[in-house]
């Protein structure tokens, strides 16, 4: 009998969800039935936990209970910040995250109950805002600093995290940011946070299985390395001889092109570009960068694009962080601030609706029975 193993588990259903829908042909995206565009344009990043989490979008006393379970839990234990700014500032920040929340794990330890589920969720939600702004002060040299109540979770996270208030047009960008980053199905980094919450490890747990998985390159990495591309080149008029030496000739990968689902331009991107060229309209510096990736892009499309490889959500979201504020080594960390609230939803959704073990088989193709023969017979 044969047996087809599947690389990479591509296109190996391992659960049902009312999550995320992608259709990777038509570049579309929804959460919950509500398609990406209108999320970022119309709701709130509040709105859509509620929505991740309960399945509607919240009424005006939903939204205030989810917004006071946020304001009430940014505190951590001082153990995780002690830790955070005792760590190297040469340390990576993903590492770091997965530290905060071992630390967490080991003092919290909190058990599955679908009385509490959400809520858990939720202060977590609040935690993780805590954890990020405390790795970007701690690795710039700055003094710890607990998030405090404002108009927005994206206010409060980056007041924190600057230690002054941001504009408007950049709270606006942050929370369109968290709302791009939150989900996406099921990618390496959900999957590993899935398998984690299959043995039914707590959530904190299951969200440094989730952080391990999205550390590499070819995952949450990947705006980092799609904006390192835009640094090397320096200059839009380098742009197409570093596309002709490096990509053509080198063979080298295109960072923030191509995607496992989407055969076509990723609409998260679509919407990072638009944020990209607002700020690029007033800072000469975001402007640079800008015109890079442009630049690339149309080289990409022009290269790639019959092969249905086109710029994925990474390609231009470097350029919105780094308008924020951010240093690369942070952009990695800022995706999983966003992505905290998919995993979380997915892991609840598996194991208060369709818990079994993941176990997964392998195909044994090495030797067949051998004799077992003493060191000095060898």
């Amino acid at each position: 009998m044969s047996v087809e193993v599947s690389r990479g588990l591509e296109n190996v259903i391992i659960k049902t969800t009312g999550l995320t829908y992608i259709d990777g042909i038509n570049g579309i995206l929804r959460y919950r039935g509500y398609d990406i565009n209108d999320l970022v344009n119309y709701a709130s990043y509040e709105e859509l936990i509620y929505l991740m989490l309960y399945g509607e979008l919240p009424n005006k006393q939903q939204l205030n209970q989810i917004k006071g379970i946020i304001n009430e839990s940014f505190e951590v234990p001082e153990q995780v910040i002690s830790t955070i700014f005792s760590m190297p500032r040469s340390c990576d920040a993903i590492g770091m995250m997965e530290t905060a929340f071992g630390i967490l794990a080991s003092i919290y330890d909190p058990k599955w109950n679908k009385a509490t589920n959400k809520e858990l969720a939720v202060q977590i939600i609040a935690k993780t805002a805590t954890i990020t702004a405390n790795i970007y002060r701690a690795k710039e040299g700055l003094r710890p600093k607990i998030p405090e109540p404002s108009e927005s979770y994206a206010e409060s996270f980056l007041t924190t995290t600057f230690g002054k208030k941001p504009t408007q047009e950049e709270i606006k960008a942050m929370d369109a940011s968290l709302i791009l980053y939150t989900d996406h199905e099921v990618p390496a980094s959900t999957t590993a946070a899935l398998v984690a919450s299959s043995t039914l490890s707590d959530m904190y747990s299951c969200i440094v299985a989730a952080l391990a998985a999205l550390k590499g390159p070819l995952h949450g990495g990947a705006a980092e390395e799609a904006f390192k591309q835009f640094v090397e080149i320096g200059s839009v008029e380098n742009a197409d001889k570093w596309f002709e030496e490096k990509i053509i000739k080198g063979k080298s990968r295109l960072m923030g092109f191509g995607h496992r689902v989407y055969k076509t331009y990723d609409p998260r991107a679509k919407i990072f570009k638009t944020l990209a060229r607002s700020f690029a309209e007033k800072n000469d510096n975001v402007k640079k960068y800008y015109e890079i990736a442009e630049r690339i892009e149309k080289l990409g499309v022009d290269t790639f694009g019959n092969k249905h490889i086109y710029p994925n959500t990474d390609f231009y979201s470097g350029i919105v962080f780094y308008a924020l504020g951010f240093p690369i080594y942070m952009f990695t960390s800022l995706f999983a601030l966003s992505r905290v609230l998919g995993w979380l939803a997915h892991i609840i959704e598996y194991v208060e609706e369709q818990h079994r073990l993941i176990r997964p088989r392998a195909l044994y193709i090495g030797p067949e029975k051998r004799e077992f023969k003493p060191i000095e017979l060898r």
